[in-house]
């Protein structure tokens, strides 16, 4: 197998039992996959057991996939992959926590300071969200990564739409607390690296 090969002709050869090509489908999509599923679980072991249960569901469902053009494919594959990252989620109950204290439909929440995320690596922002408590971890991500309005995520979760929104809030605020907590603490470890010359 090579890059020469397109998504079409990748997937008939997948469909044809061709070990070589699922090999080739799994590397060049396990990475992509592996950071959206660790947006949702913490555990690196979980994450390994999700991930390898969205791949078996990606080779035992590729019959039913309909290519659609260039990004059909890593389209279907991600969704699958957030699919059992949310089964799993719901399998240890760790969404309990999502109906806390909701938002009363007559109550706004204050406006979110938001912090300046320009100096922060991208990777030090993903891990904060990888520890987000699991009921705003999972709203912000459907909300923010998966494009999902309240309303859908209230169906898939299994909760209120004032209550996605709510936690989509206080999801937004920690991190906008955790991401000004970043800054100060490398602020505070330049300014002593300077002083220290």
């Amino acid at each position: 197998m090579n890059g020469e090969y397109t998504d079409e002709a990748l997937i008939k050869k997948v469909l044809d039992g061709d070990a070589a090509a699922m090999k080739y489908l799994y590397d060049c999509h396990v990475g992509c996959l592996t950071a959206v599923v660790s947006r949702y679980i913490h555990d690196d072991d979980d994450l390994k057991d999700v991930l390898q249960e969205a791949f078996v569901k990606v080779f035992t469902s590729m019959r039913s996939f309909q290519y659609r053009g260039k990004g059909s494919l890593r389209a279907w594959m991600t969704k699958i992959a957030v699919n059992e990252a949310l089964d799993f989620l719901h399998s240890r109950k760790a969404t309990e926590a999502m109906e806390m204290a909701e938002i009363d439909d007559c109550c706004e929440e204050e406006p979110l300071d938001e912090p300046d995320v320009g100096n922060v690596p991208i990777e030090a922002v993903y891990e904060m969200i990888r520890h987000l408590p699991p009921g705003y971890r999972s709203v912000f991500n459907l909300y923010v990564f998966e494009g999902k309005s309240h309303k859908e995520i209230a169906e898939m979760l299994g909760i209120k739409e004032n209550t996605s929104a709510s936690q989509y809030h206080r999801a937004k605020a920690l991190l906008a607390t955790n991401i000004k907590e970043y800054l100060t603490t490398n602020k505070n470890k330049r300014n002593g690296r300077t002083m220290a010359k």
